[in-house]
This record gives structure tokens, sequence and C-alpha cells, in this order.
């Protein structure tokens, strides 16, 4: 059994999400906006595996330098996203502004790879689109998409990296999969794989 808990923090509005494997009390962050005080009451005393993120972008970067210090967790992105995490102008943090702490991925991840959170078995899916290394999350039930698949949208495609042709082609294995999974964006409202063939224009 697994517990899901949702975050919304940052000026873009973006979701983190706390997964806890219930058997071994282990917990992945996925994607880490920043170190504030609401996400650090938001982990509490969580045993921090992982911070698993869906792709490079600031606003999902923001906190892991130092929550991943903080609480000793291993910081996991998809091989093609990692020189992201020590680049501003790569992860777009120099363009708003943002200083950005440089950031050594603890494991890289790539389509196939798979995470054990103590009984909890992850799967990564590769998604590119939004990112050329985007990565989706995949457990039994659900499925924590980044900005690959949003409530009734998609991620964007017109920063470096991206790829329309990409991102329809991510969205089109997306509904491949179970109806009944429960989708977890970084942006915006949790769906369903079903709710999403039926009403994403881009799903269509």
């Amino acid at each position: 059994m697994t517990q899901i808990k949702s975050i919304t923090l940052g000026e873009l509005g973006n979701n983190c999400y706390l997964i806890t494997d219930q058997a071994s009390g282990l917990s992945a962050l996925v994607d880490c906006t920043d170190d504030s005080k609401e996400m650090r009451d938001f982990i509490g005393s969580a045993k921090l595996e992982y911070i698993l993120l869906t792709h490079g972008h600031f606003d999902h970067i923001g906190g892991v330098a130092a929550i991943s210090r903080d609480y000793g967790a291993k910081v996991v992105i998809s091989a093609q996203d990692a020189s992201m995490l020590s680049s501003g102008k790569a992860s777009l943090s120099a363009f708003f502004g943002i200083k950005q702490d440089k950031i050594t991925p603890d494991l890289t991840v790539s389509e196939g790879s798979s995470l054990m959170l103590g009984e909890t078995q992850i799967k990564v899916l590769a998604t590119p689109g939004h990112t050329k290394g985007g990565v989706c999350y995949l457990l039994k039930d659900c499925i924590f998409t980044g900005d690959t698949l949003f409530f009734c949208s998609c991620g964007r495609t017109d920063f470096p990296g991206g790829s329309s042709k990409e991102i329809m082609q991510s969205l089109k294995r997306l509904a491949t999969l179970e109806d009944s999974l429960k989708v977890y964006p970084g942006h915006d409202r949790t769906s369903t794989i079903a709710f999403e063939k039926a009403n994403n224009p881009f799903m269509r």
C-alpha cells in the first residue's frame, strides 16, 4: 500500500508529491519546487529515500540541493536532463533571474528503469517533448506526469529541447495505459487516463 500527499507551491503553481510506502515507511518526493518552510512542513518526519525529478526545469528543482542534503535523499533524474541540474541556462532559471545551485544527481534513469521504494515499485517511462529527457513515474494505480500531461492539456514545447512531435508521441503512449490510472501532473488538478482520453484535445 502507498500513501500519496500533494502540495502546490511557487509562483507557477507547481505540484509536488510525497509517496510513502506504508510497509517500510520510506518516502519519495516527486519534484521539489523550493526548500521553503511549507515544503519542509509537508515532508515532515518522512524517511525520504528519493527525490524523483520529472524533468530539469527550474520550477521543479528549486529546492533539490537543500532538501536532498538535509534529508539524505537520493536525487533521481533522466540521463538526458541531468545536465540541467548544473546549468541555469538549460533549466531556465537564468532566464528568470533565479540563482541555481549546482546539483549532482545520485541516479540517472531512462526508459525501462525501475526503482523500489520499500515494497513499492516505481517504473520510469520516457516521455520527451516538454524537455528532451522528460519522464513519468508509474506506480500500480497512478502515474506522475510532470509537465507532459496536464488536466485537459499538455506541457509547452517552445523551450530549448522541446518538441511538439515528441510530446504528441508521448501522449499517445500514455493513452495506452490503464484507463483507471490516476494522473498526478506537475501543475493543475489531478485526473485519470480515461478522462484525458475522452476530454483532452491533445490525446484524441
